[in-house]
């Protein structure tokens, strides 16, 4: 019995820190860009949209598909090191456990 509430408190420490994760993720800004920087769009840890930006000189064309594929492409590339970000600072969290593809913490 000793072993099962050491593991319940260290399971509500790994919930705790869980928390604090999150919250730092939802702060945590982070940029991708398309067409050598001339979009870019800035992403928040919960990939909620924060910042578009698109260079003038895209709108000296007409060609609008053009401008919504590379905010796309941007959008793809922020989403991109948003998840990659949040793998690490998990990584950090579980101590290097490996957790089973599409196990997500928390339950």
């Amino acid at each position: 019995m000793k072993n099962l509430g050491k593991m319940m408190k260290q399971a509500q420490e790994v919930q705790a820190r869980m928390q604090e994760m999150q919250q730092a993720l939802e702060q945590t800004e982070i940029s991708g860009s398309a067409g050598a920087g001339l979009v870019s769009v800035t992403l928040n840890g919960k990939n909620d949209v924060k910042k578009v930006k698109i260079d003038p000189s895209l709108f000296n064309g007409d060609d609008v598909e053009v401008v919504e594929d590379l905010i796309v492409a941007a959008f793809h590339d922020a989403k991109v090191k948003v998840e990659e970000h949040a793998r690490e600072e998990m990584k950090k969290l579980t101590g290097g456990l490996q957790l089973p593809e599409g196990f997500n913490l928390p339950f």
